[in-house]
């Protein structure tokens, strides 16, 4: 991956000014965006300035109106560098898209508002993240092989597979771990849960690195020599690490800032700070979701961040090497992540859409059998879009988080109807859909 390349600093731009030079750059003064982004010098350096501008001058302009909306943040970079941030009018217009879908509670979508189906959106969302995540860390599997380990419960056997299931149980941890304030301690859980099987030593769970030790760069997966991010001292993490729970537990009479942002900013300085020998990625995504959840914004279980993060993982990496090299303006990265979770949100409105057309369509099938359950309707939905699938009793309880009980009469239930035809495996009972479901569904 290409650096970016650093801007001309501002002082020895300004230095360089005579007086018409200085009133030209006055009169410019436009705002912190270029046609509405927030552009960083690697980029505005091909583009033509206005007339009677040097691009030099014209990336003076920016800053010049960046440094006066300006807000600064309680951390400093490694070389002594405040970070801070811009609002502009993009991200405040996707703050408010956020703030209006992710937290309010005035209109729900369907398959989320009825109780009966919310337990099975939110138990596939947390399995997506799961995997996701573990494939952006470089887990060796397939999405598809991932969710089937979860769904039967197995345990796992290699280390791609511990990875899945160890970001599983730390999504888990997250949602039940709402009602204290972020401590160095909880920090240390999320990774020991999140790394547990899959380091080379087990004693680098849930434990930072200590001085003596040699820090772990963040490199270039596409190019081991280059190395992207160099840490801080270890001698700093105990104190780093204060100072970013004490930003997460800021209440009343501290400077406002927006949740949301306070969310990515905890994401990115763990990365910065980079604490741990791996893991950290994991950690830091953690940490965002526990503080969206933290704040209200209920929404986020259901989302998938690293998903999207994982199509495009290079413009994640872009984002955090724009801040680096820009005076620590962590705008850059602000904008890529409320970007991102605004594009979770419309995938999965997207996504409930088309599930609930789905569960209606199965219904309007159904609708001689009001006796079956949401749950035989959404096995009867995937079953007609996978054909060869199996189901297990197991695979069934975890998917909807019920008793084993109750999976097993759901089971047979369908089997009893004709939808699906059982065989035994060993110790266990497995289930088949029909060859013509789809012809039996409407029939009956």
């Amino acid at each position: 991956m290409r650096i970016p390349e650093t801007p001309p600093a501002v002082t020895g731009l300004l230095s360089q000014l005579d007086a018409p030079r200085a009133a030209a750059v006055l009169h410019n003064l436009q705002g912190p965006t270029v046609g509405g982004r927030y552009l960083h010098w690697d980029d505005l350096r091909y583009r033509h300035p206005p007339a009677g501008l040097s691009t030099e001058e014209w990336w003076l302009t920016l800053k010049i109106a960046r440094t006066q909306g300006r807000r600064d943040l309680p951390f400093v970079d490694t070389s002594g560098r405040r970070f801070w941030y811009v609002l502009t009018d993009e991200l405040l217009a996707m703050l408010h898209r956020v703030d209006r879908f992710a937290s309010g509670r005035i209109v729900l979508p369907e398959p989320i508002a009825n109780e009966a189906t919310r337990d099975r959106y939110l138990v596939s969302s947390l399995m997506e993240e799961a995997v996701s995540s573990s494939l952006l860390e470089g887990a060796a599997t397939t999405r598809r092989e991932a969710k089937e380990l979860l769904r039967s419960g197995r345990r796992p056997r290699t280390r791609a597979e511990r990875m899945v299931v160890g970001n599983y149980r730390l999504m888990q941890l997250v949602r039940e771990d709402l009602g204290t304030p972020l401590s160095v301690d909880t920090i240390l859980e999320i990774h020991r849960t999140a790394t547990e099987g899959t380091l080379p030593r087990v004693e680098d769970e849930g434990r930072i690195q200590t001085p003596g030790e040699r820090r772990v760069d963040v490199g270039d997966p596409f190019d081991p020599d280059v190395v992207l991010h160099r840490p801080p001292p270890a001698a700093e993490l105990p104190h780093l690490l204060d100072q970013l729970t004490a930003f997460a537990n800021a209440g009343d009479g501290e400077a406002f800032v927006h949740p949301v942002i306070r969310a990515v900013v905890l994401h990115f300085m763990l990365s910065y700070i980079h604490p741990f020998v791996d893991g950290n990625g994991r950690t830091a995504r953690a940490l965002f979701y526990r503080a969206m959840l933290r704040d209200g914004y209920w929404l986020v279980e259901f989302l998938s961040i690293s998903r999207l993060l994982y199509r495009a993982p290079t413009r994640y990496a872009r984002s955090f090497l724009l801040t680096e090299t820009d005076d620590a303006d962590l705008t850059y990265f602000l904008l890529h992540q409320v970007d991102v979770l605004c594009r979770a949100i419309d995938d999965l409105m997207d996504y409930l859409e088309a599930k609930a057309g789905e569960i209606r369509r199965v219904e309007r099938g159904l609708r001689n059998h009001p006796e079956l359950n949401h749950r035989q309707l959404a096995l009867l939905s995937h079953a007609l879009r996978h054909p060869d699938r199996v189901y297990t009793i197991e695979s069934h309880r975890r998917s909807h988080g019920v008793v084993y009980q109750t999976a097993r009469a759901d089971l047979l239930d369908l089997e009893a109807l004709g939808f699906l035809v059982r065989y035994r495996r060993g110790r266990r009972y497995e289930f088949s859909p029909v060859a013509d479901l789809g012809e039996r569904i409407p029939n009956r």
